[in-house]
């Protein structure tokens, strides 16, 4: 199994028994432009196999930029222990940590709608299970001043 296909295949939107649940970055109001970062929970040799990824096929209406789909397999057993989600957001810049940093996807998104102010964040579960999210921060960073 290539995660990466996987990823590629199922996408953010595809409804699933675990999954996907993860975030919506660079957001546009409408939805029309979102990275999705998420995860999928997969039964395989009778044991949970968790699926992390970073979908950028509608990062953008430009389809002139990278909308590619990256995706891992996290070494995480959800049933004995919580999933964790770190996303570092940027300008252009989507990085994400899965797992208490087991696995990291970096991706660049050039999206031409969600842009400074217009860029949302959501939270998101298209699974048929629910999900719960035990903690969830947020920060917004100052820009730099430099003297």
């Amino acid at each position: 199994m290539d995660p990466q296909v996987l990823c590629s295949k199922k996408g953010g939107t595809v409804t699933g028994g675990l999954g996907p649940f993860g975030l919506l970055a660079f957001a546009s109001k409408d939805l029309k432009e979102y990275t999705s970062v998420f995860f999928r929970i997969f039964k395989h040799q009778n044991k949970p196999l968790v699926l992390f990824c970073s979908d950028q096929s509608r990062s953008s209406l430009n389809k002139n930029n990278d909308l590619t789909t990256y995706g891992t397999f996290l070494d995480v057993d959800p049933s004995h222990e919580n999933l964790s989600l770190r996303s570092l957001i940027d300008h252009s810049v989507v990085e994400s940590f899965g797992g208490e940093g087991r696995a990291v996807i970096t991706a660049r998104v050039y999206p031409t709608l969600a842009i400074n102010n217009e860029a949302q964040l959501y939270v998101f579960n298209y699974a048929e299970a629910d999900v719960k999210i035990t903690r969830l921060n947020a920060w917004s960073m100052k820009k730099a001043q430099i003297n």
